[in-house]
């Protein structure tokens, strides 16, 4: 294998219809208006020396060096910013260009380290590539003048020079090597919108600077890396690649974390990893990074990871390292007798929303040929199942509506119970970006996020709404569209049951749902809504994005209905620019959805009572199925704790720190006779395991991803698998050692496997997705080639379903005793339960869970900033420190839960959506007081884990 190398066309491409033929070189070409003669050369091979300018950026025209000659005119022209037209004729070399060229670069080097031979950039640096380009042999400036290089001058130090700033974990910045060409303030200005750089001073004294001359880690940077990736010289640069060298080969893959599935280049040294570059032609990222993707994948070569199979009698005995076969044997044998001793159902599993389509497809397959039952569900139980349940009754579909890039046309965004910029911050990105071009935004949530207030966006309407009122909120907002004549009829006359809206108009008209009389409920003022609800209705193309601040709710499939009703009203549908977007969490929980984990569903979201349905997977699998919906995650521990429920299979899902009441989980686990645990690291989960199969990360796999948008990318191994096998051969040695027969060798067969049983993955290969990069499902012989916007011209169900969404309070209620509600969310330097993040630098930002509380409930109850606090529920308690911001309203508190010891979860009550199960995690009532640190359960809690990391021989806890 060798490096990938992606072609820089230097300015972005024109969206213009209209063509314009030019001539440059003596080659004709025809090219769209606006086109940049840069562009239009480099699209028939010539390559215009440039530094200054690159394809992501709007043009800038500084560096000089990309001077071109168009006949007839005198003056020279900059060919990034000088656009095509109409029968010019362009001389992109020449003598004279040559010379000007060279002049250029000569001053450059004049103030540039002469290093390169030492330089970690040596062989990737642009600097370097334009002095050969240009033909730079000589340069007849010395350092005895004023120079940013040097240290000292003449025995005194030079004012011009800076020391390297290495503050930040993942890139160091050298100031000695700026050539102050401005692309990393520019990427940051307009790829990621973080405006974190500056240049500062001017002319000789221009330098680039985080904030007001801080260090980057001290400055708003966000460490997504566009400035490092922008950077054409070794002044900003992986630490990574100053360690190990420069990689030489690299494959494209798909990063792990969030549900935005960008597309990565992982370069590499042989096996080892040298840096993830974030791949331009991904269609869900288009270049772009956070910093998790970007920099946080040292977890997959963590000295935590488990490489060789464990097991144990009891709980409380240490780990014994065994080989795989006594491993996968004790596992299989437990399970055939548990099964036998308590009957087909006393056994099941969870699937992984981190593992691959693939892998998640065998595990619902062994569960459901080789347990003999559909006990099985996923992470999707609680986070997103309301969405699957809710759109699938509005549109008959259970994902989203649109691709990411549909939000460059959207006029109008309405961000409801979700936190982009941290949560998915490549679409947060995206979204600020269209909101500088003038894109209006209305934001519902309890707390004031980046969103509502940041450089150069702003919100036009922040709805700080109480939480557990989503639904009184959203059906506010269709009372005012409905009663003010705002519905776009001629839209639901023809899309939609109009019966059915007219009865769904009739009750949002109720006076008892207009913004005076919810106001009660959700605190807003009532003007508020009204005036956000005319934007939403009448502000042209409008798009909704929805999270857990949705879903997490015991309304939440309400909700998520609400929110439909509420685009097909207003016929913000079937288009680009509009839509309802869920953002999932995890990296594969739409595929994970779509692989069918759910207990009541096969693949493609078919009923398991549905008789042909069923015939076709007893057909290809040879056995014969149930048809009989099984254990949902809540049944399962609640099954568990009754002694009826006595073994579990858990692939990548660290169910004890991400479930809520951790109290019932832990009951729920510590009763399995058999937990077999299948994981990277021993996670929390592991303290009640007695099986642990090592895991393999992204980066030791082949197989495919599913985004949010349904886009279903290719997952790439560059690595041997640490503990010898990739996580789909695991599950098929347990399924063959349950007596199961499969042949699988490569993922591929499972993919088309898949194909074949599942309608809307019909047309899904590993051929096509080799040849085009990527698709979204439906993708069959209607939609060979996906379909990025759904329902264009009608709903999968046929008519659109407006249903009636009645606001029921919530049964966790604030008051005398639990006087504050608690919500919970995520931040940008973590990631879900912290796995993965808590063992890389991104610790640095964020080493503990904290509680976000507003100023006055501070002052009432004697907190000030950095306390330890206790956090009470009904469920029970934990300590926090404090954090005092007016991010939150009063009478609200905030944390996250990345932190296994901050057991955030222990506090979270067992309410869930009536519909799904999904917890009830945005609302708990609590009450916050002083504390001296961590209280009696932490500190046991924390005991029993260590004991749960003995190994036998290991002398120590892992």
């Amino acid at each position: 294998m060798s490096l990938i190398k992606e072609i820089d066309y230097g300015t972005p491409a024109s969206r213009s219809q209209k063509e314009v033929t030019l001539t440059i070189d003596g080659t004709e070409i025809t090219v769209p208006e606006g086109t940049s003669i840069m562009r239009a050369a480099m699209q028939i091979g010539i390559e215009i020396p440039k530094l200054c300018a690159s394809d992501n950026l709007h043009s800038f025209g500084s560096c000089r060096l990309c001077l071109i000659e168009i006949e007839g005119r005198g003056n020279l022209s900059a060919s990034c910013t000088t656009p095509v037209m109409p029968g010019i004729a362009v001389k992109t070399f020449s003598p004279r260009l040559d010379s000007i060229r060279r002049g250029i670069m000569e001053l450059y080097i004049s103030d540039h380290p002469l290093d390169c031979l030492t330089c970690p950039a040596n062989g990737d640096c642009e600097l370097q590539s334009m002095a050969g380009a240009v033909s730079l042999r000589e340069v007849r400036y010395g350092y005895s003048g004023r120079n940013h290089v040097t240290a000292r001058r003449d025995g005194r130090r030079n004012e011009d020079w800076k020391p390297k700033d290495k503050s930040n974990p993942y890139f160091t910045y050298d100031p000695s090597k700026c050539i102050v060409c401005n692309r990393c303030v520019r990427a940051c200005q307009e790829v990621q919108g973080t405006f974190a750089l500056t240049i500062e001073g001017r002319g000789f004294d221009s330098r680039v600077s985080p904030g007001a001359g801080e260090a980057f880690m001290e400055s708003e940077c966000v460490s997504c890396g566009a400035c490092v990736q922008a950077c054409p010289t070794a002044t900003l640069i992986e630490n990574s690649v100053v360690e190990i060298g420069q990689p030489e080969h690299s494959a494209v893959t798909t990063c792990a974390y969030c549900g935005v599935g960008c597309t990565f280049k992982a370069e590499m040294r042989g096996e080892e990893i040298v840096r993830m570059v974030p791949w331009k032609d991904g269609k869900a990222n288009h270049g772009h990074s956070c910093i998790k993707g970007r920099f946080a994948y040292g977890y997959a070569l963590h000295r935590d990871r488990v490489t060789s199979p464990m097991i144990r009698e009891k709980i409380t005995d240490p780990w014994r390292e065994v080989s795989w076969e006594e491993a996968i044997s004790h596992a299989a044998s437990e399970f055939k007798r548990i099964q036998a001793k308590y009957g087909r159902l006393a056994v099941g599993g969870i699937t992984s929303s981190r593992c691959t389509s693939e892998e998640t497809f065998l595990v619902q397959k062994l569960i459901r040929s080789g347990f003999g039952n559909n006990n099985v569900d996923t992470c999707a139980r609680v986070c997103h199942s309301p969405t699957g349940y809710g759109l699938s009754q509005a549109f008959g579909t259970s994902a989203g509506t649109q691709d990411f890039d549909s939000v460059a046309e959207a006029d109008v965004v309405l961000i409801i119970g979700c936190n982009p910029t941290d949560a998915h911050p490549v679409v947060g990105a995206q979204i600020k970006r269209r909101l500088r071009e003038g894109a209006k935004l209305i934001v519902v949530d309890p707390r004031r996020t980046e969103l509502v207030r940041s450089p150069h966006i702003e919100a036009a309407f922040h709805l700080p709404l109480r939480p557990g009122t989503n639904v009184a909120i959203v059906t506010a907002l269709a009372h005012v569209i409905v009663k003010e004549g705002l519905v776009n009829v001629a839209f639901v006359r023809e899309r939609c049951d109009f019966d059915e809206y007219l009865e769904w108009a009739a009750f949002v008209a109720e006076e008892r749902n207009s913004p005076e009389q919810i106001e009660k409920f959700t605190g807003v003022p009532a003007h508020l809504v009204r005036g956000a609800a005319r934007l939403y209705a009448t502000g042209g193309n409008a798009t909704i994005y929805y999270g857990l601040g949705v879903t997490e709710h015991s309304q939440g499939s309400t909700t998520v209905m609400a929110i439909a009703n509420l685009a097909m009203a207003t016929g913000n549908l079937g288009r680009r620019g509009v839509g309802v977007n869920p953002l999932r969490g995890q990296n594969n929980v739409q595929g994970s959805c779509d692989m069918g984990s759910f207990p009541h569903e096969f693949p493609g979201y078919r009923h398991v009572s549905d008789d042909n349905v069923r015939e076709l997977f007893e057909e290809a699998w040879g056995v014969p199925l149930d048809g009989e919906p099984g254990l949902r995650i809540p049944n399962m521990f609640d099954a568990a704790v009754d002694g009826v429920f006595k073994g579990m299979y858990v692939q990548g899902e660290d169910i004890l720190q991400s479930d809520p009441d951790i109290k019932h989980v832990s009951a729920g686990l510590g009763a399995l006779e058999c937990l077999v645990v299948q994981d990277l690291f021993l996670n929390e989960t592991a303290n009640y395991a007695h099986v642990l199969l090592p895991g393999a990360s992204f980066l030791e796999k082949d197989g495919v991803f599913i985004n949010a948008e349904r886009r279903i990318q290719r997952v790439r191994r560059v690595m041997s698998p640490k503990a010898g096998y990739a996580d789909w051969e695991v599950t098929q040695l347990l399924a063959n050692a349950l007596g199961c027969n499969w042949t699988y060798t490569h993922p591929s067969q499972i993919m088309d496997e898949i194909a074949r049983l599942t309608p809307t993955f019909k047309g899904v290969s590993y051929e096509k997705l080799e040849r085009d990069g990527s698709v979204q499902w439906p993708c069959n012989d209607a939609t060979p080639e996906g379909m990025p916007i759904m329902h264009i011209d009608g709903f999968a169900r046929g008519k659109g379903k407006f249903v009636i969404t009645e606001y029921v309070p919530t049964e966790e209620r604030a008051g005398p005793r639990f006087p504050l509600l608690l919500t919970t969310g995520r931040i940008l330097s973590q990631y879900n339960v912290g796995a993965q993040t808590r063992r890389t630098e991104n610790s640095q930002w964020h080493p503990e869970d904290v509680l976000e509380i507003h100023p006055h409930d501070a002052e009432v109850r004697g907190v000030r900033e950095g306390d330890w606090v206790r956090v009470q529920s009904r469920a029970g308690e934990t300590t926090l420190h404090a954090k005092i911001t007016d991010r939150v309203a009063p009478s609200v508190v905030y944390t996250t839960f990345h932190h296994p010891l901050c057991q955030t979860n222990v506090v979270t009550t067992d309410n869930s959506d009536w519909a799904t199960n999904c917890p009830e995690y945005k609302v708990t009532a609590v009450q916050v007081s002083p504390s001296n640190g961590p209280n009696e359960w932490q500190e046991r809690y924390r005991e029993m884990s260590e004991k749960s990391r003995q190994i036998v021989g290991a002398g120590e806890a892992r």
